[in-house]
């Protein structure tokens, strides 16, 4: 999200950079990054798009009880003033779990998916759940609470090849690294369902992560006794490229309705779903095969064969941008990601269309339509 908390390091998450940099200057840089990357104005900016809800990724070490990482509450406090004040609510997302859920570097730690192993891990990350709860359950500006961000279920470890895609930076730690059964998964959601429920007023959701198996969840918390539960689910083109879809304007088009609206609306008979993250960027507009949205950070040159102009580039996002919000209209609602991208596209090689992953540049460019008009 921000290449240069990484400069000078070849640290390729959050969990290798405090290793890599002294300690004074991994201090300042997450200081500096902390207090520039979102402000006050950024609400302000979100509210004034029309958005109204902002879901907000935060680490396990948020409490600041896992050296050598910053704690960083006070961030979200400071967002919570900024959300309350602005008319918006926040669903708070546990993003990242010690020694990994999916392995991918946005769980903070590539290569590695050990955390369900670990009974020690799992218990540390229901008591951040909880005190998340208990500090923010009765926020005016709280939404919900996320249980954890995409849990890698199933054969999925395995189908991504996670460990090639994610070299890790300790490969003896990264051993017996493997995907979370769901039978292990539903006893976390339902532990964490009833520990944030002690603080939790009933109004507030609880939100869960589908696993990457949208439709795998039907009989699940469907008592009485699981109030305002909500599914999430993760839907991207660049996935959709994995699983065969043409890198075709027709292709995604179809691949949206087929895949991703069938999908949500067959589950909102069971549970209120959201799309919890998605975005415009797909290779068609980048001009060449991204492999399923991998960069140069995967050793992946990225350079783009078919060079479209400014005009196809727009036709293109418009069309996707009406039809994926099309297929989230069959649930209950929806989260870009991300707000703020602060790769520079232009000047650095390899990174050309991946502006799309920023909901700004996106609204900018004319890609995306203004929220107020839609009434989202």
């Amino acid at each position: 999200m921000n290449p240069a908390l990484f400069a000078g390091t070849d640290a390729a998450d959050e969990d290798a950079l405090p290793r890599q940099l002294p300690r004074e200057v991994y201090e300042a840089r997450i200081a500096i990054h902390r207090s520039e990357y979102i402000t006050e104005r950024d609400f302000l900016t979100i509210h004034s798009m029309g958005l109204n809800t902002v879901r907000i990724p935060v680490p396990y070490s948020i409490f600041g009880d896992c050296p050598p990482f910053l704690g960083c509450v006070q961030e979200l406090d400071h967002a919570f003033a900024w959300a309350e004040q602005y008319d918006l609510k926040i669903l708070i997302d546990l993003h990242t779990v010690p020694h990994g859920q999916n392995g991918f570097d946005n769980g903070g730690i590539s290569g590695v998916c050990k955390w369900a192993q670990e009974p020690e891990s799992v218990l540390f990350a229901l008591s951040v759940l909880e005190r998340l709860a208990n500090r923010y359950g009765h926020r005016k500006g709280l939404w919900g609470i996320e249980i954890l961000n995409e849990p890698a279920m199933g054969s999925l470890f395995e189908a991504m090849q996670v460990q090639k895609r994610y070299p890790p930076a300790d490969p003896e730690l990264a051993k017996g690294s493997k995907s979370i059964p769901q039978t292990f998964l539903r006893k976390f959601y339902t532990d964490a369902y009833h520990r944030m429920r002690r603080y939790l007023p009933t109004e507030k959701y609880v939100v869960f992560h589908d696993g990457f198996q949208l439709t795998a969840w039907k009989d699940f918390m469907q008592e009485k006794e699981y109030q305002n539960v909500v599914l999430d689910t993760h839907q991207y083109l660049m996935t959709a490229e994995m699983m065969g879809c043409p890198q075709t304007l027709d292709g995604y088009l179809s691949y949206i309705h087929e895949h991703f609206a069938r999908g949500i609306a067959e589950m909102q008979n069971h549970f209120p779903v959201i799309c919890g993250e998605w975005c415009l960027f797909n290779s068609l507009a980048c001009g060449c095969d991204t492999k399923g949205g991998q960069t140069v950070l995967n050793g992946q040159k990225n350079t783009p064969q078919n060079i479209l102009s400014d005009v196809q580039k727009q036709e293109i996002y418009r069309a996707l941008a009406q039809a994926q919000l099309q297929a989230w209209a069959k649930g209950s609602g929806y989260f870009y990601w991300s707000y703020k991208l602060l790769t520079d596209t232009v000047n650095t090689t390899g990174w050309a269309g991946w502006e799309s992953w920023d909901f700004g540049r996106c609204v900018d460019f004319g890609w995306f339509p203004r929220q107020k008009e839609e009434n989202h």
